[in-house]
C-alpha cells in the first residue's frame, strides 16, 4: 500500500509508483493504489487494522513498513513496527498455520 505520509517517500502517483517497483524490483503482483493510513481520510482497511491492533502510545502508523499479520480467516492477529524484520515474523506465521491445521 503506497503511502506518502512519511517524509514524502512516495511522491509519485499510483501508476508511477507501480512502474518504479516493476522496473527496479521486478514485481509482477498487483499493487494497491496510493492511500492514506493516518488521519480522518485514512483508508478503511487501515482504520480497521488500527482499531483491532493497537499501537504503542497511540494507534497511528508511525513510519513506513509497519506490518500487520492477518490470519487465514481474515482476523487481524498481530501488529509489528517498521523496524521488525520479515524473518522475525515467521514464528507468528507458523503459530497461525498450526492453529488452523
Amino acid at each position: 500500500f503506497p503511502c506518502d505520509q512519511f517524509g514524502n517517500q512516495e511522491p509519485g502517483n499510483s501508476e508511477e509508483i507501480h512502474s518504479f517497483c516493476s522496473d527496479n524490483y521486478g514485481i509482477t503482483f498487483p499493487m494497491s493504489k496510493k492511500i492514506k493510513v493516518n488521519g480522518a481520510d485514512s483508508d478503511p482497511l487501515y482504520k480497521y487494522l488500527k482499531q483491532k491492533l493497537k499501537g504503542v502510545l497511540n494507534n497511528n502508523i508511525k513510519w513506513n513498513f509497519t506490518k500487520f499479520l492477518i490470519g487465514p480467516d481474515g482476523t487481524p492477529f498481530k501488529r509489528f513496527g517498521s523496524v521488525t524484520e520479515p524473518k522475525d515474523i515467521e514464528p507468528y506465521i507458523v503459530e497461525l498455520l498450526e492453529k488452523n491445521d
